[in-house]
């Protein structure tokens, strides 16, 4: 894996959508965006969530127990609402577009829509800023409209609810597994 791959490509995404999303439409191997930016944007998304929970912590001997729950879930939050976005997204084109079983299609543009989730959760997991997070998310829809018009070629007349179908999925699916996550783990312990 490259990181300054992986670091222009995250900051692409966020400053020019459109450029990125052109280079996107060029790859061949859409699996790539699996192992080259979804697995490694979660494992950064753990690590922070992990460092920054010792940070201020005063919770003593149990601060790892803390550390190492928040980072399981931010791992399976992340991990189970792509692939149940990607799934999601699927039916949407579906439904909407009247297409044929796209998953690989769809997950390139769902791991790399989910962009703005990886950064946020990142930042979050230092630092807290979570009325600000929801707020940013939203710039997802953005990411989203730039992705469905050139990668998922969507028409015109449908590119509006598309964009904002898909956004919504993209946005809700790591937050119900967190929810979900969140209720067994307080049964499990």
């Amino acid at each position: 894996m490259n990181y300054k791959e992986l670091l222009n490509r995250t900051s692409l995404l966020i400053s020019a959508p459109a450029k990125a999303w052109a280079e996107i439409v060029n790859e061949t191997n859409r699996k790539k965006v699996m192992s080259e930016f979804v697995y490694p944007m979660i494992g950064f998304c753990g690590l922070s969530v992990f460092i920054g929970t010792f940070i201020g912590n005063t919770a003593g001997v149990s601060a790892f127990q803390i550390a190492m729950t928040r980072c399981c879930a931010t791992f399976v939050s992340l991990f189970g609402g792509f692939f149940l976005a990607s799934y999601l997204t699927n039916l949407l084109g579906k439904q909407i577009l009247g297409r044929e079983d796209e998953l690989e299609l769809n997950q390139q543009f769902v791991g790399y829509s989910m962009v703005v989730a990886f950064v946020l959760e990142i930042i979050t997991g230092l630092f807290s800023l979570s009325i600000l997070r929801w707020i940013l998310q939203f710039y997802t829809v953005f990411v989203v409209y730039e992705g469905a018009s050139s990668l998922m070629e969507v028409e015109k007349k449908d590119l509006t609810r598309y964009s904002l179908i898909a956004s919504f999925i993209i946005m809700v699916c790591p937050s119900l597994i967190a929810a979900v996550f969140d209720k067994l783990s307080l049964i499990v312990n």
